[in-house]
């Protein structure tokens, strides 16, 4: 694609847009250029509740280890960051673990359009059935983050993602403490929670040595029936640290098992009564199997009334992983650092539902695989069946950065190469009603399974290498540019096919063949202008892209695309999503001697994106139900290229101090993305034409100057903290406006507010001999909101998922450090 222009008449508009916004609330800042320096909070006392000016030419936030643990103590790294301004995220359980019903958004992008990784290791795209990482609550345990930095604009050339059209989200573990000592925290709470963590630091050791270990224990009951969110988790790190330079190992355990949550389908226009129940919650009726069978008639139906949002008898996510990495920084002269790091992760997982056989299409596929048997009968006799969806990672890869200070320049150069291994195997396990003991969500049925419906294996190459310059042009301008390469090589193979007609979608085998991607230069050139000692004004143009997802079980991939056909059509035709943004911005930090305010940290930033070759995937009618909202049975969604998304949006933000006592932070954003065109069901491309109104006219879809769905034009985000000696408080409050929830915005979800609070107190340490002692009080969602939390849009016009939000929920906290 060739670059967009971007005028200077549009660049000088942002500057005077921004000049409007001079005096206006922004967001906290701390002077350190270097994210790694955010890494390590203070034990005890004061700490800015957000940090900004991260990144010199790019628009990026922080937040530290003191803060986070503040919001939730164990707060998943995603949850964190929704204090963050252009961030929503959201999901059904108040820790933000649950990877099922979780939404990610920044700046319009979804998280699968982000780049994500943990002290630079890649963490892959976050799909919730991944193929080439994992989750940062499955990386890193919560107490073990040291901060996470948020580029909202546009990632760094080097992060090692082929995902990032937009921003990128990278976490950072916290270092090994200097002093031997021990951390233990135990969380209790609402619904049977029960959260125990435990850290053991060496201290410093031998001339530079240090490490730790820890360990991780969580359970709790979902709110709205009786699975169980538990697991175990365990964390080591070891640094040797010497004028020569610094050796770094670190290794994650992470042991998962995560009832799911049910969406509900919406129809906006329901036509039967089906359509029209559209409950709150659809609770799983497990453990309780008496209640599963008195559910279903004689035949295996479900209540007709209920077809459309049946309830199942249970579905989780258990997810086993092993991450580490070796890095080693050498100091090779006072001038010259080169860092290489080695890093490999092993996964093993399963998506499994537990579900009635007479709904979302089952009855054909398991027509096809048991030709005129009693279907009730071939499945075990209770009226259920076991759906999995069994995956494999295997994945490798050295990161090596050369940064080098040449005069007024620092120069950089930095290679990524990864090879992944993938599998995803889509099983069918009977459910046999005289043994209901041996089933269970938290593991595999105890027998082999009926049939295997698909089998995917993926083979995936990943090279990437950038460049870039910061010359130092005057002691107050800074000038940043280069470019990145990036590669992908891409093979997928079905070792199990599927029956024909099985599969919504696909009338074909599933496509094979290999993709290989190379786009050769991507650009990126900024600038930061310290305005005075305390203002700066950036700027910022890049170019980014999304490589094709290797992907072989559903999804918006050419492996799934449903034939080999439409394979090959995206081979040779289709392009990778891909990204130009722009952002300008300006930032403050000021101390205040008026006796009352004494400080305010602000920063406003203004991002245009021109995003090309959007893709889409079209659920197949008939693929209602079941995990998500897609087909139980599976299912190839169409893929269509939309053509064009143009986004414009203003982050803007303030931190208020009024001395050691009192903080207030505010961030209020602003995003508008915008479909170019209307898109072909019959040619799979954009047509160039914006027709309106919601009908398909001759198989033109009316998505051109429509909103993109499920992210919001408007959010608000409010911090409160009160430090009076030994006590603390914080409220937050979450604002989220209106959001769409179709492709041609025929139907949405109300906007929301929702609320949590935090009372804490610190023992004092001389009375208790500990280094700290705190017993903390969280209520999360303190308003008991009700509404739509996550959203899930697959269709066009009047339907939708939707998940709920969780209830009012309160947890105690003890942590205690020796």
């Amino acid at each position: 694609m060739t670059a967009h222009p971007f005028s200077r008449g549009r660049l000088l508009a942002g500057a005077a847009f921004l000049s409007v916004f001079l005096a206006a609330p922004a967001l906290a800042q701390a002077p350190a250029e270097d994210a790694a320096a955010q890494i390590d909070a203070p034990v005890s006392g004061n700490s800015e509740i957000i940090v900004t000016g991260v990144k010199a030419t790019r628009s990026a936030t922080a937040i530290t280890t003191t803060e986070i643990q503040k919001i939730l103590p164990g707060v998943a790294p995603f949850k964190a960051i929704q204090t963050l301004p252009g961030v929503m995220y959201v999901t059904a359980d108040p820790w933000g673990n649950n990877e099922q019903n979780a939404s990610l958004f920044i700046h319009g992008f979804s998280a699968q359009q982000l780049g994500h990784t943990l002290d630079g290791v890649p963490l892959g795209d976050q799909s919730y059935g991944n193929f080439n990482g994992l989750s940062p609550q499955r990386a890193i345990i919560s107490e073990n983050v040291g901060s996470v930095v948020v580029a909202t604009g546009a990632a760094e050339l080097g992060i090692a993602s082929t995902s990032n059209l937009g921003g990128a989200i990278e976490n950072f573990s916290s270092d090994p403490r200097a002093q031997m000592g021990a951390q233990i925290n135990q969380t209790i709470g609402s619904y049977d929670t029960s959260r125990t963590f435990v850290r053991l630091d060496s201290g410093e050791f031998g001339g530079g040595n240090s490490g730790y270990v820890s360990v991780l224990r969580q359970r709790a009951r979902a709110w709205d029936f009786r699975g169980i969110q538990k697991g175990w988790q365990a964390n080591a790190k070891f640094v040797h640290d010497d004028s020569n330079g610094k050796l770094t190992a670190y290794f994650a355990y992470s042991d998962k098992q995560e009832p799911n949550e049910d969406a509900t389908t919406v129809f906006k226009n329901p036509t039967n009564a089906a359509q029209a129940y559209q409950p709150y919650t659809r609770p799983f009726l497990y453990p309780d199997f008496d209640a599963a069978i008195g559910y279903l008639d004689a035949n295996g139906n479900v209540p007709a009334a209920e077809a459309q949002n049946y309830r199942n008898f249970y579905s989780a996510a258990i997810r086993t992983d092993y991450l580490g990495y070796i890095k080693y920084q050498a100091h090779l002269t006072d001038k010259i650092d080169w860092s290489t790091q080695g890093y490999y992760h092993h996964n093993e997982g399963a998506g499994i539902v537990a579900g009635p056989i007479t709904v979302a299409g089952l009855p054909t596929l398991f027509s096809l695989y048991f030709p005129g048997q009693n279907l009730k009968e071939a499945t075990g006799n209770s009226g259920y069946a076991i759906r999995t969806t069994e995956y494999r990672i295997d994945r490798g890869g050295v990161i090596s950065t050369l940064d080098a200070q040449v005069g007024d320049h620092t120069l950089q150069a930095g290679f990524w190469f990864e090879h992944n291994s993938s599998a995803a195997y889509r099983n069918w396990y009977a459910l046999d009603v005289t043994r209901p003991n041996d089933y269970s969500p938290y593991e595999l049925p105890p027998h082999d399974p009926m049939f295997t419906q698909y089998g995917s294996e993926m083979r995936t190459d990943v090279v990437q290498f950038h460049v870039q310059d910061a010359w130092q042009l005057t002691p107050s301008l800074l000038i940043q540019g280069g470019f990145k390469s990036s590669l992908q090589f891409a093979s997928g193979t079905f070792p199990v096919q599927p029956i024909i007609g099985s599969l919504p979608g696909s009338s074909s085998a599933l496509p094979e063949g290999e993709i290989n991607t190379k786009r050769w230069f991507l650009p990126a050139i900024g600038a930061k202008w310290n305005v005075t000692d305390k203002e700066q004004l950036y700027v910022n143009v890049q170019k980014n892209m999304r490589q094709f997802q290797p992907y072989g079980g559903g999804g918006v991939t050419p492996w799934s695309s449903g034939s080999q056909a439409a394979f090959d059509n995206l081979k040779n035709n289709g392009r990778p999503e891909s990204a130009w943004t722009y952002e300008v911005g300006f930032r403050t930090s000021r101390p205040i001697d008026t006796g009352f305010l004494t400080g305010i940290d602000a920063q406003v930033n203004y991002y245009h994106v021109d995003f090309s070759d959007r893709l889409l995937g079209i659920t197949p009618a008939g693929a209602i139900g079941g995990i998500g909202g897609g087909g139980i049975s599976g299912g190839t969604p169409a893929v269509f290229n939309v053509g064009g998304v143009k986004t414009d949006g203003v982050d803007a933000a303030v931190t208020l101090r009024f001395g050691k006592t009192f903080s207030l932070y505010n961030a209020l954003s602003y995003n508008n993305s915008i479909y170019d065109s209307d898109y072909s069901t019959r040619t799979g491309e954009a047509t160039g034409t914006r027709i309106g109104g919601i009908a398909t006219v001759d198989g033109v879809v009316p998505t051109g100057g429509k909103n993109i769905p499920v992210s919001p034009k408007w959010m608000n985000k409010t911090v409160a903290t009160l430090t009076i000696g030994d006590f603390d408080a914080q409220f937050i409050g979450d604002y989220a406006g209106r959001r769409f929830t179709t492709f041609t915005n025929d139907a949405s979800v109300k906007s929301y507010f929702l609320g949590s609070a935090r009372i804490a107190y610190r023992l004092p340490p001389e009375l208790i001999g500990l280094q700290k002692a705190e017993i903390s009080l969280n209520v999360t969602n303190l308003f008991d909101e009700k509404g739509a939390s996550t959203v899930q849009a697959s269709a066009n016009t009047n339907n939708y998922n939707v998940y709920p939000i969780a209830p009012r929920q309160w947890f105690a906290t003890l942590s205690v450090i020796y």
